[in-house]
């Protein structure tokens, strides 16, 4: 089919309005040099509230230096460097966390509603992998000094494949970046999602619904 120049026009036009809404519908940039988080305050934002006062140790954090304890059932933790534990992180949409596993030990499923994710490996050998909203397993086995990506909001996942410790430092494009574990997110809710709800969802019966409950209800 041949294209006009009323059809060139109109394809302008259209792609001018996109860029537009593109533009005015991005985040604002910042309006001073730093917004340091006031963790205190009661205010609720899209963020934190900035301080009035701030030193040096707003913007350090030295959390991440060390292995953290695996000895859990899962054989997995996650340690976070994110707003909450760097108030100057505030307003600037970056975080890293550091994720520890025992032999064998498995980050389970789960997504960051507000954040891509980035891995880079410490040391050992990990299989991770996302899955697509297609249903589609994207995977792989990565080792020392290879990067995976996981993009913002899918499922996913890491499993350690050795019997060595593993590490990772992860880094997101969010300051908090929100974690929802699939599992606990589904039976350890409060309230609770009725057992009905959980045993058709999974083709189990409501006896099996109540064991899971059992095992991921927090620990008092």
């Amino acid at each position: 089919m041949e294209i006009g120049p009323r059809m060139v026009a109109t394809v302008v036009t259209v792609m001018s309005f996109a860029v537009f809404l593109g533009v005015v519908s991005a985040d604002p940039d910042m309006l001073q040099d730093v917004c340091v988080a006031d963790l205190a305050s009661k205010v609720k934002v899209n963020g934190f509230p900035c301080k009035a006062t701030f030193n040096e140790t707003d913007f350090f954090f030295a959390g991440l230096a060390k292995p953290g304890l695996t000895n859990n059932t899962l054989g997995s933790l996650v340690t976070a460097a994110n707003v909450e534990e760097i108030p100057g992180l505030n307003t600037l949409g970056v975080s890293l966390a550091r994720i520890d596993y025992a032999p064998y030990g498995l980050n389970p499923p789960h997504t960051h509603p507000r954040a891509t994710e980035m891995v880079f490996v410490l040391y050992g050998e990990l299989y991770i992998g996302f899955i697509t909203t297609a249903n589609v397993l994207v995977a792989k086995t990565i080792k020392a000094g290879e990067i995976f990506v996981f993009p913002r909001g899918l499922v996913h996942f890491q499993k350690n494949v050795m019997d060595a410790p593993a590490a990772v430092i992860a880094a997101f494009n969010s300051q908090l970046p929100g974690v929802q574990a699939i599992a606990t997110t589904l039976f350890a809710a409060t309230p609770p999602v009725p057992d009905d709800v959980l045993a058709m969802a999974f083709q189990i019966d409501a006896q099996q619904v109540e064991m899971i409950k059992a095992k991921l209800a927090p620990k008092s």
